[in-house]
């Protein structure tokens, strides 16, 4: 009997499914790479009381970066709460064996940064951490997700985690991206069009010559929004793009074991028959700058449009969400987004703080100077050195902004840099919830360029004008 074609994502699943009887429930699957940060504190006192250890820390990664804080670095760190956190993480590796990239590693960094930037995240491994983001490293043509702090415990003491299977969806980007626009403005898209649940227990696999057009950096963007969009987890197919990232990469294969990787990973790829259990597709030249005017992202729209209307809305429990969002963002409707005033940027996040973001903000504030004052955060101390070595750090600098080290910083609040109450930020995060970069918090998503077109400003606006020329290839 012919095997039934089967999808990318199906063939993942199934390499990484433990041959045991579930009788029907979720599938046993095995971890290749477990990511850790000073957060899972929890995890590791579960494995204490019950006098576990990590049962493969040779797969098992930690990372400093969620409550860190972005000055100071040489200083002891000011809260004592997460210092002990900080401390904690730094015992748990010494106790147990696996790699720390810690506070004063020169490598450390944000977990879904530091992961693909030493290669330890590759084609064909299933990698989980207790972040939602993890489907970050989807990208590289992984199974990437986020676990919760029981499922951490479980598999520091097994490398296994229990999961259900996902239904599968591949959003096509077709066509070419215009100027000035990049991947985090086909992932607003994609979730303003189908909403904050349009992709909810999907994993989704993103194709078509826009995407196949994106770098590596931009296929982690677009991947790790996904979750954004309702998702279990975001991946795209490895190609020739993904092999020439990870070459020479510190925890890739290397010589013939990375010759005899290349094989395997060519034979990831999907059966060309095997169609998904759904199908959406994109015209990537119709894609524009996109802003976020509310408290979910799926509350976007290109820049060139205006802030909705909750009388409009189809039906009255939408209705109902606008005017929430409006009331908390403090717009009236029908105002034009192009030109609404902001207190702040950001620029950071696991998002949007790699190299290429990095350049492209610099294209825009070169030679210029912000109106609003504003924070920029990169990814890694190893992506942070080589923006200071290519002068990006000293464009910022003149430009009136702040650079800091690096860690999740103004993303998620908890480390210091926040937003005051009722301040407006133009920011290349990942969620514009209520206070998810402080209390009162407004925050409006969008990309590096966008961000850096505001901070010149000081107001939303379309970056394409001051890109003009400037493009960063």
């Amino acid at each position: 009997m012919t095997a039934a074609p089967r999808t990318f994502f199906d063939k993942l699943w199934d390499a990484h499914r433990v041959p045991i009887e579930t009788a029907g429930r979720s599938d046993l699957l095995w971890v290749d790479r477990h990511f850790v940060h000073e957060g899972s504190h929890h995890a590791f006192a579960k494995l204490a009381e019950r006098g576990l250890g990590v049962a493969e820390p040779d797969l098992t990664f930690g990372v400093a970066d969620h409550y860190v804080p972005t000055r100071d670095r040489d200083a002891p760190i000011a809260d004592p709460d997460i210092a002990r956190m900080v401390e904690t993480l730094e015992q748990n590796a010494a106790t147990h064996g696996f790699q720390l990239f810690g506070l004063h590693d020169r490598r450390q960094g944000i977990v879904h940064v530091v992961g693909p930037e030493e290669g330890l995240t590759l084609p064909g491994l299933l990698v989980v951490c207790g972040d939602s983001h993890t489907s970050t490293h989807g990208a590289f043509g992984s199974l990437g997700f986020g676990i919760g702090a029981t499922e951490v415990a479980h598999v520091l003491a097994t490398q296994t985690v229990w999961q259900s299977r996902p239904a599968t969806m591949r959003i096509r980007v077709e066509g070419r991206l215009g100027p000035g626009v990049g991947a985090k403005d086909v992932a607003l898209a994609w979730i303003a069009r189908l909403g904050a649940d349009g992709a909810r227990g999907h994993a989704v696999e993103y194709a078509g010559a826009a995407v196949r057009g994106l770098s590596m950096e931009g296929r982690m963007t677009l991947c790790n929004l996904s979750i954004e969009g309702g998702a279990r987890m975001g991946l795209v197919a490895p190609d020739a793009v993904t092999l020439d990232y990870l070459k020479g990469r510190p925890f890739a294969p290397a010589g013939a074991d990375w010759d005899r990787a290349c094989a395997h990973w060519a034979g990831l790829a999907g059966d060309p028959a095997a169609a998904p259990d759904r199908e959406v597709v994109l015209d990537g030249s119709e894609v524009a700058p996109i802003v976020t005017w509310g408290t979910s992202p799926e509350d976007a729209l290109p820049i060139t449009g205006t802030v909705p209307d909750p009388a409009r809305a189809p039906d009255p429990t939408r209705a109902r969400k606008i005017a929430a969002a409006l009331d908390y963002m403090g717009l009236a409707p029908g105002r034009p987004l192009d030109g609404i005033p902001v207190d702040r940027i950001f620029i950071g996040s696991c998002t949007n703080a790699r190299i290429e973001d990095l350049r492209r903000a610099a294209a825009v504030l070169e030679g210029r100077r912000a109106k609003v004052p504003g924070l920029v955060s990169a990814g890694s101390s190893l992506v942070k050195a080589q923006a200071e070595e290519e002068g990006l750090d000293a464009i910022f600098r003149a430009a009136g902004l702040e650079w800091v080290d690096s860690g999740c910083s103004m993303c998620v609040g908890m480390n210091g840099d926040r937003v005051a109450p009722g301040e407006r930020c133009a920011s290349t995060t990942n969620r514009n919830f209520r206070g998810r970069q402080g209390p009162g918090a407004r925050t409006h998503l969008m990309s590096p360029v966008m961000a850096a077109a505001a901070a010149v400003t000081g107001t939303l606006t379309d970056a394409r004008p001051l890109l003009a020329g400037r493009e960063v290839a």
